[in-house]
C-alpha cells in the first residue's frame, strides 16, 4: 500500500506543478527608453554575438557591445594621459589609476567614466573624478574637486566623439 501511494505521488506531483504555472500572466519585456527599440530581455546572452553572425550595425556602434563606439574611442583618447586601471567595453566602464601631475606632486587624480547606451548623445556619458592631496601627518586625503571638472571632461569626450563621427562619414 505504501509503495502505491509513493508511486501515485511521483506521478501526480509533476502534473500538479506543470498545471499550476498556467495561471501566470506573462508580459512581453519592456523597452528601454535609451535603447534603439530592442527589448531588454529575451536573449540568453543579451546582445553579445558569440558566433559572429551577420548583423546590420549603425556607424560608430561596435556589433558586440552595448555602447556607442565613438564615445568609447573618444573616452579612451581623452583620458589617455591617465594610467588605465580597467576598461570594460561590455559594461561601458573605464577606470583610471591615480595620476600625479609633475607640476603638483602633492596632488593626484583618478577618473571613472560610465558610458550609457548605443547612441551618441550628451547624456551618454557620466564622469566621476576624484582628487586627493598628500598631508605629511595623515598621508593621502580626499580633497574638494569642483563639479565643473566632471562637466569639462564630459564635454571634451563628447567633442572628440563628434570629431570621430564626422571623420568616419567623410571616409
Amino acid at each position: 500500500m505504501k509503495a502505491n501511494f509513493s508511486f501515485i505521488l511521483i506521478i501526480i506531483t509533476p502534473i500538479f506543478l506543470l498545471t499550476s504555472c498556467s495561471g501566470l500572466d506573462i508580459q512581453p519585456p519592456e523597452l528601454d527608453k535609451y535603447d534603439d527599440g530592442r527589448p531588454k530581455a529575451g536573449k540568453l546572452f543579451g546582445d553579445i554575438n558569440l558566433l559572429g553572425g551577420n548583423r546590420d550595425t549603425e556607424p560608430g556602434r561596435a556589433s558586440d557591445i552595448n555602447i556607442n563606439g565613438f564615445l568609447w574611442r573618444a573616452s579612451l583618447d581623452t583620458l589617455s594621459f591617465l594610467p588605465l586601471s580597467s576598461a570594460d567595453p561590455f559594461g561601458g566602464v573605464i577606470i583610471t589609476d591615480w595620476y600625479t601631475p609633475p607640476e603638483s606632486p602633492n596632488e593626484r587624480l583618478k577618473v571613472t567614466a560610465y558610458l550609457i547606451g548605443r547612441q551618441l548623445r550628451s547624456d551618454g556619458i557620466r564622469i566621476s573624478a576624484f582628487k586627493q592631496e598628500y598631508k605629511k601627518n595623515t598621508g593621502w586625503v580626499n580633497a574638494y574637486l569642483d563639479d565643473t571638472t566632471n562637466s569639462q571632461l564630459e564635454d571634451a569626450i563628447l567633442s572628440r566623439a563628434r570629431e570621430l563621427r564626422v571623420s568616419s562619414k567623410n571616409q
